[in-house]
């Protein structure tokens, strides 16, 4: 029987989910500044062998290597890889093209992390076509205006266009059918499942249940003795291929924040000031990239012995700037006291988080709405020129020195980076 269009429209209804997921996305980054190390192993990672890997070229896979693995063992395993220090402003802006480009296609999109989605294309078959079409489309698309390459996975529901995506690893697409998705489960070890754990998949590997069509073929009640009622319940549905949870447009963020390890135990002051300075930073970009602003504001601090504390003050006033962030992440540290230790690591949060579109109670001296404009005038040089270009002066390295007697001479960096509102400076 001839199919109609409306036949047609519903079979790729059907299976129009999918998962993109960049491909080894902080490395793809920072080769697009450094070419020539293309098709070598290349680990991101901040410096010290107290980091960890942030990402890894498949190059650098091949001997071991795996994200969130302590720097230390990674390069041992890998001695020959070339280790680049992380730019996360540049994640950030990179993230931000490439989920602008989801949203162009629907407006059914679901982002999970810096580097990945799920799409919910049903909606824009009529207009783009199959899903397949539609996931060809943006994966030549990424590729001709970012110079990277992300996977797609295509299926009837979460689970197996996320499952798909990994499988289709790297720079792959591979699309599940609906008949087709409980054989192409069946062969998968279990792990395979979103939300096996170690742990889980020990407790069902020991009982004979491998694979997920072991787990698929498996009791309910055997299920829910092993790993309790609601997950028992919830593994087998997935193992049958049955996910019912949507594509959801909005994620609630509960909070946005940066943290830094030292490379060496800090007792300085000035040192993490200026830490705290650079991660305001980043913190405040990533809420005004997000329209978001916080009500709260967090700091943690890591002794030396690996003894942890966190501290938080809820605002007056909510804020988005970076000047705010760190005045309130001073003081919370200044709270601590006498130190008992030298600090590990250090970190500051923006929690409570709203819409920054919210109606907002000025600030009476409008010193806060000046930091704010300034800051948002240096989000967009650094989405034009990079952020390199223009940052805080106390982050600056130190200026050249200069012949004696030319006194008029100052460094064009801090010129240009020291222009703040009046009376305000970093």
């Amino acid at each position: 029987m001839n199919e109609t269009p409306k036949d047609r429209l519903d079979r790729w209804r059907a299976c129009a989910v999918l998962h993109v997921d960049m491909d080894m996305f902080y490395v793809g980054v920072e080769l697009l500044a450094a070419p020539g190390l293309r098709g070598r192993p290349v680990i991101v990672a901040g410096a010290g062998n107290r980091s960890v890997v942030l990402s890894a070229s498949y190059e650098a896979r091949a001997f071991g290597v795996r994200s969130g693995m302590p720097l230390a063992r990674a390069r041992a395993m890998c001695p020959q890889a070339v280790l680049l220090e992380p730019h996360r402003d540049a994640y950030d802006a990179y993230s931000g093209r490439v989920m602008a480009m989801f949203r162009e296609i629907t407006d059914r999109v679901e982002q999970i992390s810096v580097d990945e989605a799920f799409l919910d294309v049903a909606g824009a078959v009529r207009r783009l076509g199959p899903p397949v079409g539609i996931a060809r489309g943006l994966r030549a698309r990424v590729r001709d205006e970012l110079g990277l390459t992300a996977s797609v996975g295509i299926g009837a529901n979460k689970t197996v266009a996320k499952i798909a995506s990994t499988r289709s690893k790297p720079d792959g697409l591979l699309l599940v059918q609906p008949e087709d998705t409980v054989a192409f489960l069946a062969e998968l070890p279990v792990s395979a499942l979103w939300g096996v754990g170690g742990r889980t998949a020990e407790a069902l590997t020991g009982v004979g249940l491998r694979s997920v069509g072991d787990l698929a073929a498996a009791p309910v009640p055997m299920l829910t003795r092993l790993v309790g009622r609601a997950a028992g319940h919830h593994l087998h549905e997935l193992a049958n291929g049955r996910d019912p949870r949507p594509v959801e447009p909005v994620r609630e963020e509960k909070s946005v924040g940066a943290e830094e390890t030292f490379a060496r135990d800090v007792a300085d002051d000035r040192v993490l000031h200026e830490t705290l300075l650079r991660l305001s930073h980043r913190t405040a970009s990533r809420l005004r990239r997000q329209g978001l602003r916080a009500r709260r504001v967090g700091l943690k601090v890591r002794w030396a012995d690996f003894t942890t504390i966190t501290r938080s003050r809820t605002l007056q006033h909510p804020c988005t700037s970076a000047h705010d962030l760190l005045e309130h992440g001073v003081g919370l540290l200044a709270e601590l006291g006498d130190r008992p230790q030298p600090v590990r690591l250090i970190g500051i949060r923006a929690e409570r988080l709203e819409p920054a579109t919210d109606a907002l109670q000025l600030s009476l001296d409008g010193r806060e709405e000046e930091w704010v404009a300034a800051e948002q005038a240096m989000d967009r040089v650094h989405a034009r020129f990079g952020a390199e270009r223009l940052g805080p002066a106390r982050l600056l390295p130190p200026a050249p020195r200069k012949p004696e007697g030319n006194s008029e001479a100052v460094d064009s960096r801090v010129r240009g980076a020291n222009s703040a509102p009046d009376g305000l400076s970093w």
